[in-house]
């Protein structure tokens, strides 16, 4: 059986995933090719967001058990931004790299894309970022 391929994925895709099973980021994170992947850091924030937009938590908490690899980051969050802060635009967002690099990914995938200077990703770590819609396209073409 071939291994899946690890993909980190930002929260929005996440959320969107568990709203609708009808767009690119549910069949991102259901694709049996892929294994989805979070930080501890991620889930965190994913239960605040869960529960700020009345989604069910158990339907998180589910989803997450089945799909997804959560990854320990093993640091605390100023040394994340440290690290990390000069790829993305908010300091907040400086977690989702770490994680990225963490799990050891070649993809992190993201409706946010102003969020992070993509640019500077691909050329320090190899990382290439997309949205769920152009990732599928990207899985398709190669």
């Amino acid at each position: 059986m071939k291994q899946s391929l690890p993909v980190f994925v930002d929260s929005d895709v996440v959320v969107s995933s568990l709203l609708s099973s009808s767009g690119a980021a549910f069949f991102c994170i259901n694709n049996p090719a892929l294994k989805p992947v979070i930080s501890d850091v991620s889930y965190k924030e994913l239960t605040m967001v869960v529960e700020r937009l009345g989604i069910n938590q158990h339907a998180l908490d589910d989803l997450v058990h089945r799909k997804f690899n959560v990854i320990r980051l093993n640091t605390t969050l100023k040394r994340v931004k440290e690290q990390y802060g000069r790829y993305v635009t908010d300091q907040n967002d400086a977690h989702i790299i770490a994680g990225a690099m963490r799990a050891k990914t070649k993809f992190l995938i993201s409706y946010n894309l102003k969020h992070f200077k993509i640019d500077r990703i691909k050329s320090d770590f190899d990382l290439l970022l997309l949205t769920p819609a152009r990732f599928l396209q990207y899985l398709r073409s190669s």
